[in-house]
């Protein structure tokens, strides 16, 4: 990621990019990292935590549920937090709370406690990924904002790997308090990292001061990126492809595939390490694919949505007890390409918002994915109580809300295509008139 040589597709005001961005950006994505680690440390022990806090699946689901609405709750006022003081102080804020919520569920010792400490864990890890976000379009040049977003988000998989690979192996070998509290170290590490190096942008590259204006700045701020058409396509694509997948592997795909699939725990992680690694693979491949061909955003969104239902009502509707290997196999490969589908919803939301109101309008569409995966969440775990564990009724849900998601994206297409070519003129006039 060098910086790019200037040319007609340097902006007025774009940041140099190069090494020292590429450092300075590297710190708060390992701070992402390790969120998504304590975020998704859940999914690989939900069977334990039934066991341990001696709950059913709609109880087991209000861990991740909770956690999530707090997630989801929290991403307005992280990006207007963001965009008043600025991505060193909200990610030091986020990386305190999300280390005390992994401690805490390391050493919870009832439910409620357990429940709490989830809650806390949602809200730090709620100020990671809008600041990473925010430094990538202080540090890099506009034209590489897709690519950059991709790759946050490629690296967040990675710590969903790391969830999966060495966590769940702690987890059985080393047993639940010293797995968990020994994974906190690594929120430790990354805060003295943030506090030593981070930047929050280039010198030279200073944003204009906002004056403080209280409830009226803020009622502004939100107001002004929601009436944005791209703002509010952004969080529909975030809504309709992030889910599917979330809901996988944060909480509901092992117990799938070993209830109602017959498989191993050993057999059923390798899925799941399937979808970590396809999502990684997919990222790269629409991160280079939008940076070059932006119209190729929506045909990709929509065709991941449209993909990812083919194959889960193929693998539901499977006329036998158990899918087949190679069904599940490709399930999962196409499972990972909702992340990177879901991560277009900034590039929806980007152009449609000056850069002071990048983290407020980030905030808006980040909220899309996770309130339909708490939505898809909630069902699954009351349906599977209603039904005695019948996961074919339970996951269907997934479709009632995929249908939402797609209606709404058709609805504002046009509109925020059409305002995202005004705005592209008003720039292109812009630069014209700038001085040499």
């Amino acid at each position: 990621m060098s910086s790019p040589a200037p040319g007609r597709n340097a902006l007025p005001g774009d940041p140099p990019g190069g090494r020292r961005a590429i450092a300075v950006w590297s710190i708060g994505v390992a701070v992402y990292f390790v969120a998504v680690i304590f975020r998704t440390s859940l999914g690989v022990a939900g069977l334990d935590a039934a066991d341990r806090f001696h709950v059913n699946a709609s109880a087991l689901s209000t861990f991740s549920i909770l956690q999530l609405l707090v997630y989801a709750g929290m991403q307005i006022p992280v990006g207007l937090l963001v965009d008043r003081l600025g991505t060193k102080k909200v990610l030091g804020i986020g990386v305190v709370l999300f280390t005390a919520g992994q401690l805490g569920f390391a050493f919870s010792p009832s439910y409620g406690m357990a429940l709490a400490s989830r809650a806390l864990l949602g809200c730090g890890d709620a100020m990671t990924f809008i600041s990473v976000l925010r430094l990538g379009t202080r540090w890099f040049p506009a034209r590489r904002g897709p690519l950059v977003a991709q790759l946050a988000g490629l690296v967040g998989m990675a710590g969903n790997l790391v969830s999966t690979l060495v966590l769940a192996r702690l987890l059985h070998g080393i047993g639940w308090t010293a797995a968990f509290a020994g994974s906190a170290l690594a929120g430790v590490v990354v805060l003295v990292l943030l506090l030593l190096f981070l930047k929050d942008h280039p010198e030279g590259h200073e944003p204009e001061p906002v004056p403080h204006q209280g409830a009226a700045y803020v009622r502004r701020q939100i107001a002004t990126s929601w009436r944005e058409p791209g703002t509010r396509l952004g969080l529909w694509v975030h809504f309709t492809t992030q889910f599917p997948a979330m809901v996988f592997l944060l909480l509901w795909g092992l117990p799938f595939l070993v209830e109602a699939q017959g498989l191993s725990r050993g057999t059923a992680g390798g899925l799941l390490t399937l979808v970590v690694l396809s999502n990684m693979a997919v990222g790269l491949v629409y991160g280079q694919i939008i940076a070059r061909h932006h119209g190729a955003r929506l045909p990709l969104a929509l065709g991941t949505v449209g993909t990812t239902a083919a194959l889960w009502a193929a693998t539901l509707a499977y006329p036998a007890e158990h899918a087949p290997m190679w069904l599940l196999v490709v399930l999962c490969v196409v499972l990972g390409a909702c992340g990177p589908a879901s991560m277009i919803g900034f590039d929806f939301a980007r152009p449609a918002n000056p850069p002071e109101r990048q983290g407020t309008a980030s905030g808006i569409t980040n909220m899309g994915g996770f309130v339909a995966s708490m939505t898809t969440l909630f069902a699954i775990g009351v349906l599977l109580d209603a039904t005695g564990d019948d996961y074919t009724v339970a996951f269907s849900s997934v479709f009632v809300l995929q249908a939402l998601g797609v209606t709404q994206i058709l609805r504002l297409r046009k509109r925020a295509a059409r305002r995202e070519r005004e705005r592209l003129v008003a720039s292109r006039v812009e630069t014209v008139h700038v001085p040499a």
